[in-house]
């Protein structure tokens, strides 16, 4: 059985214009929807284990510096999925992560995405916040704060 914790990694970049967003497209067939690299934390995996591995899982990056930010969200389990769960679990709580990459990082997504996009703030935000999913939205504003303070 999956433990009800998952992770979700932004990767970001420094571009002449400020920090740039990895945004990962989902397949029709899981939702189409653009989000981080995420996934759930393995048996015996650290929080941060589990988003370094699932950055390289998803992405092929490896960050230059990983950071566990001070936001966590939750979301429902979808019941397509809950087969995965032990019975009675019907949350989630996602950790949140951002991933420092060098500036000419380029992805290698894995079959769970069909695309990507480096995206500055404001566009990462639009296409979040169309994405249904309004707490990866909320997550990338906080991801934005630390970066702004750093």
């Amino acid at each position: 059985m999956r433990q009800p914790i998952q992770v979700v990694v932004y990767a970001v970049r420094l571009a002449a214009d400020g920090w740039e967003y990895l945004l990962l497209l989902r397949p029709p067939e899981r939702g189409r929807f653009w989000q981080g690299a995420s996934g759930g934390v393995e048996e015996g995996e650290t929080i941060t284990q589990a988003a370094s591995r699932e950055l390289a899982e998803e992405t092929g990056l490896l960050p230059l510096r990983l950071q566990k930010i001070d936001f966590t969200h939750s979301f429902p389990v979808e019941y397509r999925w809950r087969f995965l769960f032990a019975p009675g679990v019907e949350t989630i709580v996602e950790h949140v992560f951002i991933a420092r990459v060098a500036r000419d990082a380029e992805p290698r997504p894995s079959l769970e995405h069909d695309g990507y996009r480096w995206c500055a703030f404001e566009e990462a935000l639009s296409l979040l916040g169309g994405s249904g999913r309004p707490e990866y939205a909320r997550a990338l504003r906080r991801c934005h704060e630390v970066l702004r303070t750093k």
